[in-house]
């Protein structure tokens, strides 16, 4: 029988405030074309409605994780992210997720990848589009994954299992340095960019500097095609520029836009994801907006409320994300982590078209 027939077994999970399927790597077909092209018709791609498929019709439910045995001594599971576009027939591995990445530990215990331990199971993910090595402590009372806790993260409704994610090493993930340029500020079509990568390459912006407040609305931006079309510009400068080649057909690097705070936060973010504006922020986006806030001279520094005790509050649409920076007695940022909550949603089979 055909996988359309039988089905392919997947744990459709959110993970921070992103929606997606979670697959073991041997249920997929191994050549990467053939995976994507099943993974199109999974989602319902390419269809601005996925009418077809189980994508929710927006970039943050279009999401797929592929876990496997890990490769490497330090780690516990391996985990491939791959962006399936909405309204392209296009999968993309170029970029992580770290909002999916905190349903990795979880799914990999419910697969049976890694054994759960009694109250808290520390799982070591090898994050296969960067090389790095990120920890996440997933709640196991009595050996079983636990979805149920007190904690909180704007952008979700209610309370959940709290998973805690702790990065190291993500200094450069795909541009191979902090600073691609080796410059905190470089200007491109006359506005001040940091092009900064700690975890996700992003160019971080003056809100004012296009003429805005930073407290737009996702929609009002959306609509806004003059934005849009500036934004577009300086990123297809900036990815060279970032060591990242010709970024037309890529999802990276993540425009943000930064503004004050308003809400008690290190700084407000509006972040384009990167064509349309993003309802929070990403998790590794938020770590790198955070650690330009600690260079003096970029675009962030000059509006950032830097909190002393390394907890900044990266202001976005729904509220703010959580990021905690370890810097040493220079100032330089020498660890991230966050604080995020993942549900399983279902577990079960699809079927393609």
């Amino acid at each position: 029988m055909s996988e359309a027939e039988e089905g392919i077994p997947c744990l459709w999970m959110r993970g921070g405030t992103s929606k997606g399927a979670y697959f073991l790597e041997v249920d997929l077909p191994a050549e990467a074309a053939a995976r994507d092209a099943l993974l199109l018709r999974v989602m319902g791609s390419p269809d601005v409605r996925q009418i077809d498929g189980i994508g929710g019709a927006d970039p943050l439910t279009s999401k797929v994780a592929v876990l496997a045995p890990p490769t490497r001594p330090d780690a516990d599971v391996d985990y491939l992210f791959l962006q399936v576009f909405v309204d392209q027939a296009l999968v993309s591995d170029a970029q992580g997720c770290g909002n999916i990445l905190s349903g990795v530990g979880p799914a990999a215990i419910e697969r049976g990848l890694v054994a759960a331990r009694d109250a808290v199971t520390p799982v070591r993910i090898h994050m296969r589009n960067t090389g790095e090595v990120a920890v996440a402590e997933v709640q196991t009372p009595c050996g079983r994954v636990s979805y149920h806790g007190a904690a909180a993260i704007d952008g979700v409704p209610g309370t959940h299992a709290p998973v805690p994610l702790m990065f190291q090493n993500i200094e450069g993930s795909m541009c191979g340095a902090l600073l691609p340029t080796g410059r905190v500020v470089d200007v491109i079509e006359g506005v001040a960019c940091c092009l900064i990568d700690n975890g996700m390459p992003i160019v971080v912006m003056r809100a004012s500097d296009f003429g805005l407040t930073g407290q737009e609305s996702r929609e009002a931006l959306d609509a806004d095609a003059g934005l849009k079309a500036r934004l577009e510009a300086i990123r297809l400068i900036a990815g060279p520029m970032m060591g990242l080649g010709d970024v037309t057909d890529s999802s990276v690097p993540k425009m943000t836009l930064v503004s004050k705070p308003k809400a008690g936060g290190a700084i407000a973010t509006r972040s384009f994801i990167p064509h349309r504006c993003h309802a929070s922020i990403g998790v590794f986006a938020a770590v790198s907006v955070a650690t330009a806030c600690t260079l003096e001279g970029s675009p962030a520094a000059g509006l950032a409320l830097v909190p002393e005790d390394g907890r900044f509050l990266v202001e976005h649409p729904t509220g703010a994300a959580e990021v905690l920076l370890k810097r040493d007695a220079s100032g330089r940022v020498t660890g991230a982590g966050t604080l995020r909550t993942a549900r399983k949603l279902f577990d079960g089979r699809v079927f393609p078209a």
